[in-house]
């Protein structure tokens, strides 16, 4: 049977699926052929609609549209798409690729059936390839193509382009998901966008960095700036301002009629981290550590217990809260639905895409102290039948109606397209509205723009904003009429405007600060913060004692790099030692500040403020001279819940030391001691010879983790039994590995190699698969010595092959393979390491050298329709994947865990991954050639970088590595999957693909 090379590298996803409005049942649906199921004509069969009152039709589909990766709808009701049939494929020879470049297009519904019948290239370019944000604003079309985002203008109207001008430049990310994403229109008058942790930074249209409003150069260098950041501009681009930072890849933002900003976060890749935010400004999100650069994976104290919220140092001060954790996806296109056509329960709400788990959805939001929550109802579910469903956008009509792009595909991306001939728009509505018409915006008249400035569509407000900002105190009279009606929305768009007029924002901030609705009073701050030459002063002291958490927090964003001593005491006192959103507002209000604000906070709390659970939270956020002593005084005082304190210790500047000694001297608890153990900056042990009597008697009591990590920071001869312990008798990969290379580390190689040759057979090869983990030319030279001494018993000769799987292991076994030493009772062994080696050279070359180079031109289609028994898949995958990849709690976390798989790819998505690894690489997967200044190299994974250390993975290692970075040369990227291929015979391939399917 034909032979194929296979291998994984693919996240997960999570699904619901309820009824479905189709007229085909199951079985007449399972009865078309799979050509029949990816047409067109077929769509809406393969998705679920899951609201009764609503309506989905197919408005565009292939030939006339392919691939939409972000949409836009103009005040004329047309659908405008950047196409991405160029995804990448430079890359991906088995994907055609168009010279011409991919395509901006308009599609329009001429006779208002709810479906499209023309479609028209606004501009066609190699330079828009796989473009990721479109806007339309008037006669100007902002399209956000990383490293630039261009802005096109239609000077006469005749939807041709008559200039291309660069906005910004400089951002990360060319093709990659993680880039430059698409604009949006505020209520006052801004533009709103973000960028995900691959734009690095941004630079203006003639190549100079961006600064924020202290002087700093805003870019990825932790000063503080870090990974995906949101921004606000004016309309022209100038005065950027950064919003917040530190998101992982926060696809698409969008700003309500308050001014308030959200968007959603990814950060799966098996690892159910995705996130919805409401973007406080100025925040710090948590996808890397504040102080050191540091990703989730990286030990700390108080490190959460739950994978997905570990991801974003929720538990670290200084990180402002998830508003919904949506676990598994990949997020894409968001919008606020501020229209009538759906029902009330849409309204005001969320409108969400999530083309991994093929779901478009609402959030219900709803007000939590400062902050908020929300909670989940899905509309459109392709899990029902069609998992190539991937809503790639969503975004309002003039109507009130909402349009989903769809991607189509069996991925979702990540750097790689399995079907670039299909793409689809849905159109979702009530029943009452199925039919797409609605009246023409009229923009010459006051009255008209009114009535323009209250479509739900982005397009139409944003000209009507235009032409109302630029009438002044005409418009002021039609604006007051509809700052006084009663619907909130529309009262405060007017707001806006009417604090636009030259002389008036003081006026109308100051009565909408008076406003019953709490809402209102949150934009009357937002507002009064872009009056920059008015003194508000005494105006926040007032909106400090408003009644409404999210007014305050308001006002503490508003007094950020302000100094307010007396403003933020105000809010301090309000807080109620719970609010963690209230709490982080109070720390973004306190920036540069603390020192100030912190002692006369202390004191107004009066002497019991160790009881005081409010101010000990303050002192857990706050970075001041004083915080280390106060933490000190704080865990001292209380026998329980301390780990977030010694935490907060880790983000401050000081003798550190000093207060940890204090604490040791108590006699802390067993817990606490381990701790401060942990967290003591100690160069020589030798000085401190009580301390060295206190570990020593803590060795024998705590869990392997704290062990090792102790052991590590205080290598003591008491360690030693223990450690080979752990090495014979663990099941934890992780831990084996760990304790092997301290062990050697800290006590030679001797030992080891009597154990290898241990005369009970048993312990021999126990020892051989312990200490073969470790990837060293001496190790190495051990175990060749062993699997080429005929007169040892076959078992350990065949252990010490199986252990020669690394790195620099697998470079040795090549050379002694080509020059026949290796034996030949041992050589089926060798060659399964070959044929699926980290070195993608010797992988090529042998698969050439054993005769198994035949892995062209599988069918795939042939392949998918063939079922599979998926109890012996698992065995395959338990032989051949779990070197790289984690299923339900097993395996090694070194690629994507995959215990979610099946609700995330489709079957052919599965067998493309597996044949066709270097096309999709997810984002932080890539394989990174890392060359030393001593002429060395390694491939591995980077997971993070510090100022200090460049933090990876090793091929097939659970565990990260550190390198100090003045010893590392260079980091290239390298187009090629690090994943290793194994030999599969078809059917293994095809039981394979079976067993992942069912992993939901």
């Amino acid at each position: 049977m034909r032979k194929i090379l296979s291998l994984l590298g693919i996240s997960i996803a999570l699904y619901s699926c309820n009824q479905s409005h189709q007229k085909l049942s199951n079985e007449e649906y399972a009865a078309l052929s799979d050509e029949q199921k990816r047409s067109a004509e077929y769509a809406l069969e393969g998705i679920a609609l899951e609201d009764k009152d609503l309506e989905v039709t197919l408005f565009a589909s292939e030939p006339m549209m392919l691939n939409p990766t972000d949409m836009d709808i103009d005040d004329r009701g047309r659908v405008w798409i950047c196409e991405g049939y160029n995804y990448r494929n430079k890359l991906n020879p088995r994907n055609p690729y168009d010279d011409k470049g991919d395509r901006i297009l308009i599609l329009e519904d001429t006779n208002g059936d709810g479906k499209a019948d023309t479609s028209k290239v606004f501009y066609q370019g190699e330079d828009i390839n796989s473009a990721l944000g479109i806007g339309v604003f008037g006669n100007r079309v902002i399209v956000s193509r990383s490293p630039y985002v261009f802005v096109f203008t239609d000077e006469d109207g005749d939807d041709v382009p008559d200039k291309k001008e660069i906005m910004f430049e400089g951002i990360g990310g060319e093709q990659h998901d993680h880039g430059m994403h698409a604009f949006t229109f505020g209520p006052d008058g801004k533009f709103y966008f973000n960028y995900g942790n691959a734009g690095e930074g941004m630079l203006t249209k003639d190549g100079k960095p961006l600064y924020d409003s202290q002087g700093r150069i805003i870019r990825n260098d932790g000063k503080p700036y870090r990974e995906g950041m949101v921004y606000r501009s004016d309309l022209n681009g100038e005065n950027v301002e950064i919003l917040a930072w530190n998101f992982r890849n926060n696809y698409e933002v969008t700003v309500d009629s308050y001014g308030r900003v959200w968007q959603s976060d990814n950060d799966d890749d098996g690892n159910r981290g995705t996130r919805i935010n409401f973007v406080m400004d100025y925040g710090n999100y948590g996808f890397k550590d504040e102080m050191t650069g540091a990703d989730w994976r990286t030990r700390r104290v108080g490190m959460n217990d739950s994978i997905p919220l570990r991801h974003w140092h929720l538990n670290d001060p200084g990180v402002v809260p998830n508003m919904l954790q949506t676990f598994a996806g990949s997020p894409t296109g968001i919008t606020v639905y501020e229209g009538e056509n759906l029902p009330s329960k849409y309204q005001g709400q969320l409108l969400h895409t999530d083309a991994g788990p093929n779901i478009f959805r609402s959030y219900a939001v709803k007000e939590d102290g400062a902050g908020f929550t929300a909670s989940i109802s899905n509309i459109l579910n392709g899990n029902y039948r069609d998992n190539w469903f991937r809503p790639s956008d969503v975004t309002v009509a003039p109507d009130g109606s909402v349009f989903v792009s769809d991607w189509y595909d069996p991925g979702v991306g990540g750097h790689a397209m399995g079907d670039p001939d299909r793409g689809r728009i849905y159109r979702v509505t009530s029943k009452k509205h199925a039919e797409y018409t609605f009246e023409k915006a009229d923009y010459s008249t006051v009255e008209g723009n009114i009535k323009a400035l209250q479509s739900p569509n982005t397009a139409t407000r944003y000209n009507a904003w235009i032409n109302l900002h630029d009438m002044g105190e005409d418009a002021e009279e039609a604006l007051l009429e509809l700052w006084k009606s009663s619907n909130p929305i529309m009262r405060a768009r007017a707001f806006w405007l009417l604090t636009k007029i030259p002389g008036k924002g003081d006026k109308y901030v100051r009565e909408a600060a008076k406003d019953a609705d709490e809402n209102i009073r949150v934009a009357a701050v937002r507002a009064s913060r872009e009056l920059a030459d008015l003194d508000f002063s005494g105006f926040y002291m007032e909106m400090a004692e408003d009644a409404s958490p999210q007014v305050r927090r308001e006002v503490a964003e508003a007094i950020r790099y302000t100094p307010a001593k007396e403003i933020w005491l105000k809010l301090a006192q309000a807080y109620d030692g719970k609010d963690r959103w209230y709490l982080e507002a109070l720390g973004i209000a306190a920036e540069g500040y603390w020192d100030t604000y912190l002692p006369a906070y202390i004191k107004q709390a009066g002497d019991n403020w160790l009881q005081n659970e409010a101010a000990k939270n303050i002192v857990w956020r706050s970075r001041s001279a004083m915080t280390l002593g106060l933490l000190g005084k704080i865990i001292e005082s209380q026998k329980e819940d301390n780990i977030r304190f010694f935490r907060a210790m880790d983000f401050q500047k000081g003798d550190k030391n000093s207060v940890l000694f204090s604490l040791l001297d108590k006699s802390p608890s067993e817990e606490v001691e381990v701790t401060i153990l942990k967290m003591l900056e100690i160069k020589n042990l030798e000085a401190y010879p009580k301390l060295e009597g206190e570990i020593k008697s803590l060795f024998g009591k705590v869990n392997d983790e704290d062990f090792l990590e102790l052991a590590k920071k205080y290598p003591l001869e008491e360690d030693k039994s223990r450690l080979l312990e752990l090495i014979r008798k663990s099941e934890e990969g992780k831990i084996i590995n760990e304790a092997a290379h301290l062990f050697v580390a800290q006590y030679g190689l001797k030992e080891v190699k009597e154990m290898m040759y241990d005369a009970d057979e048993s312990k021999a090869i126990n020892a051989t698969e312990r200490f073969g983990v470790i990837d060293s030319e001496p190790v190495t030279d051990m175990l060749v010595g062993i699997f080429q001494n005929t007169k040892l018993p076959l078992p350990q000769r065949q252990m010490a092959m199986e252990a020669m799987n690394g790195w620099e292991s697998e470079a040795r076994l090549w050379e002694m393979i080509k020059k026949d030493e290796v034996p030949e009772d041992v050589m089926d062994i060798a060659k399964k390491h070959m044929l699926g080696t980290w070195h993608t050279d010797i992988r090529a070359q042998a698969a050439t050298f054993f005769g198994n180079d035949k892995t062209d031109n599988t069918d795939v289609s042939k392949l998918v329709a063939q079922k599979g028994d998926a109890k012996k898949g698992q065995e395959v995958f338990e032989t051949y994947c779990t070197s790289c990849h984690i299923v339900k709690g097993k395996g090694t976390d070194f690629g994507p865990a995959l215990s979610q798989i099946g609700s995330k790819l489709s079957k052919a998505g599965l067998y493309n991954a597996i044949l066709n690894p270097s096309e999709g690489m997810g984002f932080g997967y890539e394989t990174q050639k890392i060359i030393f200044t001593d002429g060395s190299e390694v491939l591995a994974l980077v997971n993070s970088k510090t100022e200090n250390e460049l933090i990876v993975k090793l091929p097939g290692m659970s565990e990260q590595t550190r390198y100090p970075l003045k010893e590392v040369k260079s980091v290239e990227e390298l187009k090629t999957s690090l994943m290793p291929k194994f030999p599969l015979e078809e059917e293994q391939l095809i039981n394979l693909v079976e067993y992942l399917g069912e992993l939901k």
